[in-house]
């Protein structure tokens, strides 16, 4: 069952109250677990509080409580998600929303479309997204493997167990994490958290990460802290994304940020 908006949002506020309900124990010997009600709600059960997912539950409920849910990713279909996911990498969203109407109007925005499509033709619709080349490239690469693996279908493809499919897709030429996973999450929603250079800057700059770290090290964090549901994942990522365009620039505004006052130094 998927977690609705209302729901996300009593969550959100909710659910500091009731960590802070539970004792403080001097050992943590149990390890924390997700239980779903029947109303779809998440709550964590654990020996003690955990000062990481406290933390990143507060980002969460300040980000929603203020910008409420962003309906991220906008696309139709799947395949839709999986290009974008592509076009997108070193440039803007309306860049890529061009390139994909530009797909959309020639009736070729399918996984068989793209791969019958000459790649000549295919770089000249996605132009607008810029390194229209390499991109075309790397689309006709992904279809390939769709094709090769699950016979162009996006259901074989989401029945795949999620690490398996993670590692086939980054040995896809042109395919890194950030791309691999926004497939997996915003694509095939599954539950995998989606790191960018927003939720980086945001993180370090309140002391949560270095500012040297590893993707991994920082969806680590998300995946060890919090719980694995996809429509959370999907919002808090979007959220970090909003608040990162919005006030966490590379020159910051602070002052204006509903994340200001957010404890630093906490460690990973």
């Amino acid at each position: 069952m998927r977690i609705s908006d209302c729901e996300l949002r009593i969550k959100a506020k909710n659910i500091k109250s009731r960590m802070e309900a539970k004792e403080r124990r001097t050992e943590c010997q149990e390890k924390t677990s997700l239980r779903r009600t029947k109303s779809g709600f998440w709550e964590y059960h654990s020996a003690i509080r955990n000062q990481q997912s406290e933390i990143l539950l507060e980002i969460y409920r300040r980000l929603y409580d203020v910008f409420g849910p962003r309906h991220w990713w906008p696309a139709e279909t799947p395949f839709e998600v999986m290009v974008g996911a592509i076009l997108t990498q070193n440039t803007s969203w309306i860049n890529v929303e061009k390139a994909i109407q530009n797909l959309k109007s020639k009736g070729v925005l399918t996984p068989e479309g793209i791969y019958r499509l000459r790649q000549s033709r295919l770089a000249s619709l996605i132009r607008p997204s810029g390194f229209f080349r390499i991109k075309a490239d790397r689309l006709k690469a992904f279809v390939h493997f769709l094709s090769d693996e699950y016979a162009g279908s996006i259901q074989r493809m989401e029945n795949e167990e999620t690490e398996v499919l993670r590692e086939k897709l980054l040995g896809v030429k042109g395919i890194g994490p950030e791309t691999a996973d926004s497939i997996l999450l915003y694509g095939l929603r599954k539950p995998i958290f989606v790191v960018d250079a927003y939720t980086e800057r945001v993180l370090s700059r309140h002391g949560i990460v270095p500012e040297e770290v590893s993707y991994g090290e920082v969806q680590g964090l998300f995946m060890r802290h919090l719980p694995h549901d996809e429509r959370f994942f999907n919002e808090y990522h979007a959220l970090l994304v909003h608040v990162g365009k919005t006030f966490c620039r590379k020159a910051p505004r602070c002052e204006v940020c509903p994340l200001n006052g957010i404890a630093h130094g906490v460690k990973s």
